[in-house]
């Protein structure tokens, strides 16, 4: 009798094992389907309209020839090898001059109007910010308001300074460089 007891506990023990194992399983698989759908909607959230990733090529001139932009302004693609000054522009900003300053974790805040009173609002939401942002005119693009970080871009035709806000600080000082 002894020896169906000992068959009896060990087989209780392989149940258990079993059970606990079924158990870490389950509490992994609980785990990890949370991370994957905070992930997704960390990633829904994100302001603006996703672009393709058009590459970081350096060019020598804003004249070189180069593949064309995928939207207006430019969310990445080839461009000079130097950067614009943070902070606040009177005259456009080349294309080729603007994206090197998004690889650098910038974002552009541009405007397509002759609009005093919104600039100088303008103005006040990028001086909070001592690099990284950058208010320029673009005058040759459709909507009144734009917004540009690497791959991405918000347009707008009012002022709305949250929206404003929330884009660059859900982009400012992220990297683009290839490593």
């Amino acid at each position: 009798m002894a020896k169906n007891q000992g068959k009896g506990k060990s087989g209780n023990k392989r149940a258990r094992r079993g059970l606990t194992l079924g158990m870490s399983i389950a509490g992994v698989l609980v785990v990890a389907a949370a991370i994957g759908w905070f992930a997704y909607r960390a990633s829904a959230d994100l302001p603006g309209e996703k672009f393709a990733d058009l590459g970081n090529e350096h060019i020598q001139a804003a004249s070189d020839p180069h593949t064309p932009y995928n939207s207006e302004p430019p969310t990445s693609g080839p461009h000079l090898p130097y950067i614009a000054p943070w902070g606040i522009h009177t005259r456009p900003i080349p294309n080729e001059l603007q994206v090197h300053n998004l690889e650098d974790g910038g974002v552009m805040v541009q405007y397509n109007c002759e609009c005093p009173e919104l600039v100088e609002k303008l103005r006040a939401i990028v001086r909070k910010y001592d690099k990284q942002v950058i208010l320029a005119p673009y005058p040759t693009m459709k909507s009144r308001i734009s917004l540009t970080a690497w791959t991405r871009q918000d347009t707008f035709e009012e002022l709305d300074e949250k929206r404003i806000v929330r884009f660059i600080d859900a982009y400012r000082g992220i990297d683009h460089h290839k490593r």
